[in-house]
This record gives C-alpha cells, structure tokens and sequence, in this order.
C-alpha cells in the first residue's frame, strides 16, 4: 500500500522546508530554526478502507503534544476536480475528490493528475499563522528571452564645451 508520499509532498506539492522528513505517509517539518513547534501533515482517512479524502496538518509540541490541527479536504481545494468531471463523478457521490490506494497495484500512483495550487495556498496559510516567515517563496523566474542591457552613460565633459 503506497501512496508515493515522499514524491507527493517533495516534489507535487514542493513543501519549501529544509529541515523535513517524510517517514511512512507522513511529513514531517522543523519549519523555523530553533523553536520547539513541530508541523505533520498526513493523508487524512475516509470512512472507507484505503481511502484518503485530504490532508491533516497538526503543529506539535514536543512537552505540550499536539496543539492545533486542520483539516484540508481534496474536494473543497480542487484537487481532483478535472479527474472527477472527466469521470463524470459528483459530490456525494464514492469516491468524489479522493484517493484510494490498491494492495493490488504497487506501482500506481493515486494522486496522479492532482492539482496542487489551491491545496498548497492554504498550507502557505496555515503555516504562515504557526510558523511566520518560514515559507520560503521564490520570486518569480525571469523570462530567458530577457537580456541585460549596458546602460549608456553621459560623455566625459572635455574643458572646452564646459560653462561657467
């Protein structure tokens, strides 16, 4: 039972934090150098076996345990919804905006397809208010067609052309 983690929240979700490890299903972060406060996110489970409907972030506390939780649904951020129109799947409806994962077929990534942006704004949320100034963005890419241009600069005034 694989639900390909590591590469889901390293590379699909590309999480910003330096200092993570995904262990099992679980991700784990030190968001900001030396403050105690921890963040997990998991696959959060449905009612059915090998199910999951989103993910659940907790910041922990290594004396005090866990102190908050969220919980971030695939179907409210989008996640899979040109999957599910392409199959013509509906909320309410098994299987809507989830993942399942088959003992049978190891290799198959569920999340495949997934649209992250709306899913990974609302973790930048989130950890902004537990943890402020650790996301780490990049600005924007420059455009390669773009080139530097010398500026010119003003001719050297010669003693002759100059006024008093």
């Amino acid at each position: 039972m694989s639900l390909h983690a590591q590469q889901f929240f390293t590379e699909h979700l590309a999480l910003p934090f330096a200092n993570s490890a995904v262990i099992g299903n679980t991700y784990y972060a030190t968001p900001l150098p030396n403050s105690p406060l921890r963040l997990r996110i998991d696959f959060s489970r449905t009612i059915v076996a090998n199910e999951y409907g989103g993910l659940r972030l907790a910041v922990i506390h290594p004396d005090k345990g866990e102190l908050d939780a969220v919980a971030l649904t695939f179907a409210e951020h989008g996640t899979f919804a040109h999957r599910d129109a392409a199959r013509n799947t509906q909320p309410g409806q098994m299987s809507y905006g989830t993942i399942r994962v088959f003992e049978d077929r190891p290799d198959w990534v569920p999340w495949q397809g997934a649209h992250v942006a709306k899913l990974r704004a609302a973790i930048e949320q989130y950890t902004a208010v537990w943890f402020p100034g650790a996301w780490k963005t990049e600005p924007p890419a420059r455009s390669r067609s773009r080139t530097a241009r010398s500026v010119p600069t003003a001719p050297a005034s010669s003693p002759a052309t100059r006024t008093r």
